[in-house]
């Protein structure tokens, strides 16, 4: 029992910052998460946002669509190959990451980014173990947390 309310404390920790992200930013916390990788890497292809948030790039797409509607993402093709998206940050978008409740990450992501070496690697193994009794679907993986559309699609799924 000590370990599910461990894990209760880590899921209500994770949902209570997304929570906070969308009430203050007005967008997910994925979006969040995005804008700021675009803040910082001005010019980011699609593809190299998706491997910076560990996603599918389909659902990179995805996620990036409404902030190109709301004018907080520009969307440019070079001239030399206009197969190619490049991302930049808006003014707009600038405000909506100054609202967001640090880290633009998100909570988890930032948290295990604190974790030593050795003790997430073990975490990884032990977390290997859960999931193997628990028969997940491996495609959940690359599914963003902190983005709702994408959680209906996982309910869709049964």
């Amino acid at each position: 029992m000590q370990v599910l309310r461990k894990l209760r404390l880590v899921f209500h920790t994770v949902r209570g910052h997304f929570h906070e992200v969308e009430r203050k930013a007005g967008v997910s916390g994925a979006q969040v998460w995005a804008l700021g990788v675009v803040r910082d890497r001005p010019g980011i292809r699609l593809g190299e946002l998706a491997t910076a948030l560990d996603i599918r790039q389909s659902t990179a797409s995805n996620l990036i669509k409404p902030l190109v509607a709301k004018g907080m993402l520009e969307v440019t093709r070079p001239e030399c190959d206009r197969r190619i998206v490049e991302l930049r940050v808006t003014p707009l978008a600038r405000t909506v990451l100054r609202k967001a409740p640090l880290p633009v990450t998100g909570v988890l992501p930032h948290a295990l980014g604190k974790l030593p070496v050795d003790q997430l690697a073990r975490l990884d193994r032990n977390l290997d173990q859960l999931l193997a009794v628990l028969e997940t679907d491996q495609r959940d993986a690359r599914i963003p947390l902190g983005d709702a559309s994408e959680t209906h699609d996982l309910r869709a799924r049964g």
